[in-house]
C-alpha cells in the first residue's frame, strides 16, 4: 500500500512506523504523530488530534498555536468529519458553514476520523495557511497514517477498553 501513495507519504509512513513500533501509549504515539506531521508536511499551522471525551471532542497532542479546546460532534469542520466519520478536506475554511475559527491563519483544512472497531476514537487534523493546501491524495496517505497510529495504540491505555484487538 505504501508504494501506491503519492509523495511525500511512503517516507512519511515508513518514519511513522518507526516511531510507532513497540510503544502502545495513544498520549505517546499521538505526540510522535503531530509532531511528524509538522515536521515533514510543508505548509502547516496546525497539526494535531481531538479526542472523543463525554459525547464531544478534547484537544489532545498537537503542534502549532493553542487550538479550541472542545469542539461538539456536528460542529466545525473537525465536529463534522467525526460525525460523519469520513475524511473531510476544505480548500477554503472562510466558506465553510460552521467553520470554527481557532487561528484566524487557518484557510485550508483536512479533518481524519480515527476509528477502531467501528468505534470513533477522534479524529486527526491539519490546517495550512494556503488555500486548496489539501488533495484527494493527502486523504488517502492521511488515512492510512491515522490508521497506522490506530493500529500502533493499546486504546485501554487512554480509558477505552472496549475495542480489542486494536
Amino acid at each position: 500500500m505504501i508504494q501506491s501513495l503519492q509523495e511525500p507519504y511512503p517516507e512519511l509512513l515508513r518514519q511513522a512506523e518507526g516511531l510507532f513500533a513497540g510503544e502502545r501509549d495513544p498520549w505517546a504515539n499521538a505526540a510522535n504523530a503531530a509532531a511528524l506531521l509538522w515536521e515533514r508536511l510543508p505548509e502547516l499551522n496546525w497539526a494535531g488530534f481531538y479526542f472523543m471525551r463525554g459525547g464531544g471532542l478534547i484537544v489532545g497532542p498537537f503542534q502549532g498555536r493553542p487550538a479550541c479546546v472542545r469542539i461538539p460532534l456536528g460542529h466545525g469542520v473537525c465536529g463534522t468529519a467525526a460525525a460523519r466519520r469520513e475524511t473531510v478536506i476544505v480548500q477554503d475554511v472562510h466558506a465553510f458553514a460552521g467553520h470554527i475559527t481557532c487561528d484566524a491563519a487557518s484557510n485550508s483544512e483536512i479533518v481524519v476520523p480515527l476509528v477502531a472497531q467501528g468505534r470513533l476514537l477522534g479524529v486527526l487534523d491539519l490546517d495550512s495557511p494556503r488555500c486548496g493546501r489539501f488533495a484527494p491524495a493527502d486523504a488517502e496517505g492521511l488515512e492510512y497514517f491515522a490508521a497506522c497510529m490506530v493500529a500502533a495504540c493499546d486504546w485501554r491505555l487512554a480509558g477505552i477498553d472496549d475495542i480489542g484487538g486494536c
